[in-house]
C-alpha cells in the first residue's frame, strides 16, 4: 500500500514519535492506552482478526457449501452498521450482487425483498441481538418464508454475540447460528464473521482479504507506520472535517464504511472528526482531502480493502488516544434508541401527539426549533457543517442526494448526507456527542406503501417516525438547530425541495 501526498510531507515529526510507543502499546492489546474505565478491556480482539479469523474458515466453507447444495444463489443481508456497511463495500469492491436492507423505510424494503425467496439466503447480522430494525426484519422474512411455503430454517444463517437472546431463539428454531467474537465491537468488525460471512456466501476468496490485513498489520506498530501518519495528519491538520473522494477508487463504498468508524469513535466529549464524501475533489470544503487513487488529494492512500481495513481501524484507535476518547464506546447512540423505543410506545398506545408545523404548503409541511418561514431561510444559520438526514428509500429516492451539492455551494459549508435510520448507527454518535456545531435538516414523508412488523403491533411506517422524530428530539435538546420536511407526495416534494433550497 502506499501512503502519499503533498500534507504527508507535513506531518509533525514529534507527534509521529509520540505515537510509536502507543503503537506498540496496541500491538500488544494494552487496554489501558484509552484510559482507565473505558471498554477497551473487552474490545480489542480485531487487533488480531487478520490472524484469528482464520479460524472461521471450515465452517464458512461449510456454510457456502451448504448454500449451493441447495441453489441459494441470491444472498440478503439484514444488519445496521457495521453489520452491513463492510460487507456492502466488500460485494461491491468484487462486483458480487449482495442485497443490503438496512432500513426501516417500507418502500425500500418492499423494493429489495426479492420476488421468490426460494433460492435466498437471508443473512441476519446483530451483535447486541437486540438491533431493532434488524429485529423487525426477521421478523419480517420468517413471516415472507412461511407465506412462500419455505422453511424458514432452510435460509436464515443468524451472525450474533454467543449469549445474546437472538442466538438462543434461534437455535431453538433451528437457523444456522454462527458466533462473532463478542470482544469485537461492531464497527472494528469487518473481518469477523460480520463482514466474513456473507463474502463467503457470496463466493468471495476471504483469505485474500485477510493475507492482505495480516501483511500490512505487521508494520504498522513501526516507526514509519502508515496508520501513525494517518492519525496524526487527522489530529493536527483538521480539527473537525476532513473529506473522502472515491473518484475512480478501486473500493466503491469504502467512504460510508469510514465514516461510521471514525465519526462514531471519535465523536464524544465534544471533540471529534467527521468525514464529508464528497463525489469529486473541487467539492471539498473546511477541511482537507483524502482520495483513493492518483490525483489532486492532499493526502492519497493506494490500498487493497484488506489493507484499508485494518489500516483505518488502526489509525482511527490512535486518534482517539489523540483525542482522550474511548473507541469503543456510542453513547449517544443508545440516547436516540430510547427516544424512539418511548415513541414507539405512545404510538402504539395511539397516545403520541404530534407536533405542529410552523409552514403548511401544498408539498410538505415544515417542523423546526428556529423561527423559519421557509426551507432555504434555515440556511443563514452558521454551523460548522450541514447534514442531511433522509429518512426516505436508497435506491427510491435518490433524487434527494442532490440537496448536498445546493446547500455545499450556496453556503460554503461542508454537508453531508446520511439516509435515516442508518445514519444513527454511524454519524448519529457524532451529532450529539462531538463538537456542538452541526445544523441538521431531516427529511421524512407520508408512505404510500406501509409493512406490518408480525407480532409486534406497530408498522414499519410507525417505526421509521418514532426513529426521526427520536433522533430530532435529542438534537433540539441541545439547542441545536433542526428542520424537518415532510413531504407529502415523495417525488413532486422532493423536486419542489430541490427548488426551494437552491
Amino acid at each position: 500500500m502506499r501512503l502519499v501526498g503533498p500534507l504527508v510531507e507535513q506531518v509533525d515529526s514529534k507527534l509521529i514519535a509520540s505515537l510509536i510507543p502507543i503503537a506498540q502499546r496496541l500491538s500488544d492489546m494494552d487496554s489501558t492506552i484509552w484510559g482507565a474505565n473505558t471498554e477497551a478491556a473487552n474490545r480489542l480482539n480485531w487487533v488480531n482478526l487478520p490472524t484469528a479469523s482464520r479460524d472461521l474458515l471450515p465452517q464458512l466453507d461449510s456454510l457456502s457449501a451448504w448454500a449451493r447444495s441447495n441453489n441459494l444463489t441470491q444472498v440478503v443481508l439484514c444488519g445496521m452498521g457495521g453489520s452491513s456497511l463492510a460487507p456492502e463495500v466488500i460485494s461491491s469492491t468484487y462486483k458480487k450482487n449482495l442485497v443490503v436492507i438496512d432500513s426501516t423505510y417500507p418502500g425500500q424494503i418492499l423494493n429489495s425483498v426479492p420476488n421468490t425467496l426460494k433460492n435466498s439466503v437471508i443473512v441476519i447480522g446483530s451483535k447486541s441481538g437486540t438491533t431493532i430494525e434488524t429485529i423487525s426484519h426477521l421478523d419480517l422474512f420468517v413471516s415472507l418464508l412461511e407465506k412462500e411455503g419455505l422453511a424458514a430454517k432452510n435460509h436464515l444463517v443468524i451472525i450474533t454475540d454467543p449469549g445474546t437472546e437472538l442466538e438462543k431463539t434461534s437455535k431453538i428454531s433451528g437457523y444456522r447460528v454462527i458466533n462473532a467474537d463478542p470482544q469485537v465491537g461492531g464497527r472494528f468488525s469487518a473481518l469477523s464473521a460480520f463482514g466474513l460471512v456473507p463474502a463467503a456466501l457470496l463466493g468471495i476468496d476471504i483469505s485474500v482479504l485477510l493475507d492482505d490485513a495480516e501483511e500490512l498489520s505487521n508494520s504498522l506498530s513501526k516507526a514509519d507506520s502508515p496508520a501513525i501518519i494517518l492519525a496524526a495528519l487527522l489530529f493536527s491538520k483538521t480539527d473537525q472535517i476532513f473529506n473522502l473522494c472515491e473518484e475512480n477508487s478501486n473500493c466503491p463504498g469504502l467512504s460510508d464504511w469510514i465514516e461510521q468508524l471514525v465519526a462514531e469513535s471519535t465523536g464524544k466529549n465534544q471533540v471529534g472528526r467527521l468525514p464529508v464524501v464528497v463525489s469529486k475533489k473541487s467539492e471539498a470544503l473546511g477541511g482537507f482531502s483524502i482520495g483513493f487513487t492518483s490525483g489532486d488529494f492532499d493526502v492519497i492512500i493506494e490500498a487493497s480493502l484488506g489493507e484499508h481495513f485494518i489500516l483505518w481501524e488502526w489509525a482511527t484507535v490512535l486518534l482517539c488516544y489523540l483525542l482522550q476518547v474511548d473507541p469503543f464506546n456510542q453513547p449517544n447512540v443508545a440516547e436516540a434508541k430510547e427516544r424512539t423505543g418511548k415513541i414507539l410506545a405512545l404510538m402504539i398506545d395511539q397516545q403520541f401527539k404530534a407536533d405542529k408545523p410552523i409552514l403548511e404548503t401544498a408539498n410538505y409541511s415544515l417542523f423546526s426549533n428556529m423561527k423559519i418561514a421557509h426551507p432555504s431561510d434555515f440556511l443563514t444559520s452558521t454551523p460548522a457543517y450541514f447534514s442531511i438526514m433522509a429518512y426516505l428509500g436508497k435506491g427510491i429516492d435518490d433524487e434527494v442526494k442532490v440537496l448536498r451539492q445546493l446547500i455545499s455551494l450556496k453556503t460554503s459549508k461542508p454537508v453531508t448526507f446520511g439516509w435515516g435510520p442508518r445514519f444513527l448507527h454511524s454519524t448519529g454518535q457524532l451529532h450529539k456527542g462531538g463538537q456542538m456545531n452541526g445544523a441538521f435538516i431531516q427529511v421524512t414523508a407520508e408512505m404510500v406503501d406501509d409493512l406490518e412488523i408480525p407480532g409486534r403491533g406497530y408498522k414499519f411506517s410507525q417505526l421509521i417516525m418514532a426513529q426521526a422524530l427520536g433522533d430530532g428530539a435529542a438534537l433540539a435538546e441541545r439547542n441545536l438547530p433542526v428542520v424537518r420536511i415532510h413531504l407529502k407526495n415523495t417525488k413532486t416534494g422532493i423536486a419542489k425541495l430541490l427548488t426551494d433550497f437552491n
